[in-house]
């Protein structure tokens, strides 16, 4: 698969002014983004891609913040080339350390995942993605059992395999998410985790202790029903992928209307993770 790279550069008077410009091209099909100093590389399928949908959403940017970009077809054979020259190790507090097969461990971090770089989302450097590891640290993940939804690489799903997790299903509706989960998976010594490729359609019909989903506000919303059908009572949600304003409360309220109590929340940079657990 071919994509686009779309190098932003931007001018800001707040933080969150890019953030909503990189949230609202995440709902035209822009699946990975990585932020720059000076502003942010956007990545998307060449099949997703339409010149005048884009236009339309940067037009709604255009009176908040000053930005220009460049576009660049990037094919497939280069994509690993891409990220691993820009793919840094990250860390999690003292807990985690997040690194690439080329990079060197650290043993002295108590849990350690190992990512190739690909096409996929999810290696810890987005603010989501680190907020949902601290709140993965904070709870109970032994002998429960665990869906994935967005998985991405599939770094959250390994860090549940690694926090004890009994048994994990992993589901992107992505192809190559779904390849890189596996590989993952096998690298991280977790492939037990069970890969699936496809979208709320595919959530087996099984009840789940705990399900993680990083995705993005709409997307949630379209799903929030199917978790709660699988989701065991007392069972914990934890969802990321949105902004504190407006979006938390427009969360909370849809998950209020399938028993999902709002327990608790962290945010870094107006991107929020919060907890919520199943009381019906």
């Amino acid at each position: 698969m071919n994509y686009y790279e779309l190098l932003f550069t931007t001018i800001t008077t707040e933080d969150y002014q890019q953030d909503l410009l990189i949230n609202a091209l995440g709902e035209i099909g822009f699946d990975t983004f990585e932020e720059l100093d000076f502003g942010f590389k956007a990545y998307i399928p060449t099949t997703e891609f339409e010149q005048s949908t884009l236009d339309e959403v940067l037009e709604n940017y255009r009176e908040l913040f000053t930005f220009s970009y460049e576009m660049t077809l990037i094919p497939q054979k280069n994509w690993n080339q891409v990220w691993e020259s820009n793919f840094e190790p990250i860390e999690i507090g003292d807990k985690i350390f997040v690194r690439a097969t080329f990079h060197q461990p650290k043993p002295q971090f108590p849990y350690e995942i190992v990512i190739d770089p690909k096409m996929a989302f999810g290696t810890g450097h987005h603010q989501t993605t680190s907020m949902m590891l601290e709140l993965m640290l904070e709870n109970d993940f032994a002998g429960k059992k665990v869906l994935d939804m967005g998985c991405g690489t599939g770094i959250l799903a390994i860090m549940a395999a690694k926090l004890g997790a009994l048994q994990i299903t992993a589901i992107d509706y992505d192809p190559v998410c779904y390849a890189s989960t596996i590989e993952n998976t096998q690298l991280n010594q977790a492939d037990y985790i069970t890969a699936i490729c496809g979208s709320k359609e595919v959530i087996p019909d099984e009840a789940f202790d705990i399900i993680l989903a990083n995705i993005n506000r709409n997307i949630l919303l379209d799903q929030m029903q199917r978790y709660s059908e699988v989701l065991n009572t007392n069972g914990e949600i934890y969802f990321s992928g949105f902004y504190e304003n407006p979006d938390l409360e427009i969360i909370k309220e849809a998950a209020c209307e399938y028993g999902l109590k709002y327990i608790t929340h962290k945010k870094n940079k107006d991107w929020v993770a919060a907890k919520f657990v199943k009381e019906l």
